[in-house]
């Protein structure tokens, strides 16, 4: 890549930020609301509120996958509206993205998924295990150390358990060496225990790699416990922006009770 395709620096300031952001869809509905908000490196921010509150709509604002109808979204230096193409595939490679339904390959070994989390960065399609070069085996193989899979390596991926397969989607994540992480529910449909398991591995590589991850979910005692910081929306609308330190565990449920009480003054009206 030459200087001239180099993307900005964003190891300083703002990584995420989001400038009264509005999207709308038709019927009409309005799925963000003049968003505003930003995320530093190495923060944690945890989006709260119910299903419908635009959650999943703001992630996707993140790496181009939607676009804003109003208002700016700067990531990594980059004005995502603005980005051409070319500009637009280098920064999904510096984001990664996990999922709630892992999106792994299901017959694949453990170790060749992981592997195709770096073909952002080779040359031409994949086939089979063997044509990856040496050292992005090497490379896998440790991010699965890393999440503590390494001895699952060569087990098919359909073999292990959710929290498991959570895991290796983690490692593959980690193998674009990614300076974003997006989750989008990433423990929904997880046990207590494997939940609380991934969202430490959340916490832990953003810390160790300085990432900057901003994770949706439902479960407010582990965005209390694994978030630096929750934003909570309702309807499209910020109504809650506060670190995780200065907010106790009815402070967080209050982003629903909002819910509750707003839809009982709109019957009564």
């Amino acid at each position: 890549m030459s200087s001239n395709d180099q993307l900005p620096d964003a190891s300083t300031g703002d990584v995420i930020r989001f400038d009264t952001v509005t999207k709308r869809f038709p019927g009409p509905v309005t799925a963000l609301d003049e968003v505003s908000l930003s995320a530093r490196a190495g923060e944690v921010v945890v989006l709260l509120g119910l299903s419908g509150s635009g959650k999943s709509t703001l992630l996707r604002h993140v790496d181009g996958l939607q676009l804003p109808t109003s208002g700016a979204v700067e990531v990594l230096g980059v004005d995502v509206a603005a980005a051409g193409a070319r500009e637009l595939r280098r920064l999904r490679r510096r984001i990664g993205f996990v999922f709630q339904q892992f999106h792994l390959v299901p017959t694949l070994t453990v170790l060749e998924n992981v592997c195709h989390g770096a073909l952002g960065r080779l040359g031409g399609p994949r086939l089979g295990l063997p044509t990856y070069p040496k050292r992005i085996r090497e490379e896998a193989l440790d991010q699965l150390d890393r999440v503590g899979l390494g001895e699952r390596a060569f087990q098919r991926a359909d073999t292990l358990s959710g929290g498991q397969q959570q895991r290796v989607a983690i490692a593959r994540a980690m193998m674009q060496r990614p300076e974003v992480l997006l989750a989008d529910e990433p423990v929904a449909s997880l046990d207590p225990e494997s939940s609380h398991q991934v969202m430490e591995l959340i916490s832990k590589v953003a810390t160790e790699e300085k990432l900057t991850v901003l994770c949706s979910l439902h479960q407010v005692d582990l965005a209390l416990t694994w978030g630096d910081r929750i934003i909570g929306l309702h309807t499209g609308r910020v109504v809650m922006d506060t670190p995780v330190s200065e907010i106790d565990h009815a402070d967080a449920m209050s982003i629903y009770a909002k819910v509750g009480a707003e839809s009982v003054a709109e019957a009564a009206e």
